[in-house]
């Protein structure tokens, strides 16, 4: 699978939920290709943005969409990483700010 053709097949299960890729393509398909490699080294799709440990069970909370989107959407209009973002962020009507880590640190280092 190539990063264009995930783009369409997320795209169609996540906009109707209310999750929207960020309006930059380019960063977006990057994002994309390297939950591609991430599924080809782990075998899951774990966050671009987050080191994978390489072990499902422990990285459960990072496999993409991760468990923190939600959260994350809800209060800075946008994912950690950025590759899914609110309508309101995409159209200008919200502005792009920090999204600090949520991840636990025990599960960082």
């Amino acid at each position: 699978m190539n990063a264009e053709t995930l783009y369409e097949n997320l795209r169609k299960i996540q906009e109707p939920k209310g999750y929207f890729f960020n309006r930059d393509k380019d960063l977006v398909l990057e994002l994309l290709d390297s939950l591609i490699n991430n599924k080809e080294r782990y075998g899951y799709m774990a966050c671009p943005c987050r080191l994978a440990s390489g072990d499902r069970e422990w990285d459960r909370d990072i496999n993409c969409p991760c468990e923190y989107r939600d959260a994350d959407m809800d209060e800075f209009g946008s994912c950690f990483c950025g590759l899914y973002v609110s309508s309101e962020l995409n159209e200008g009507k919200r502005e792009a700010c920090y999204v600090p880590e949520r991840r636990p640190v025990e599960k960082i280092l």
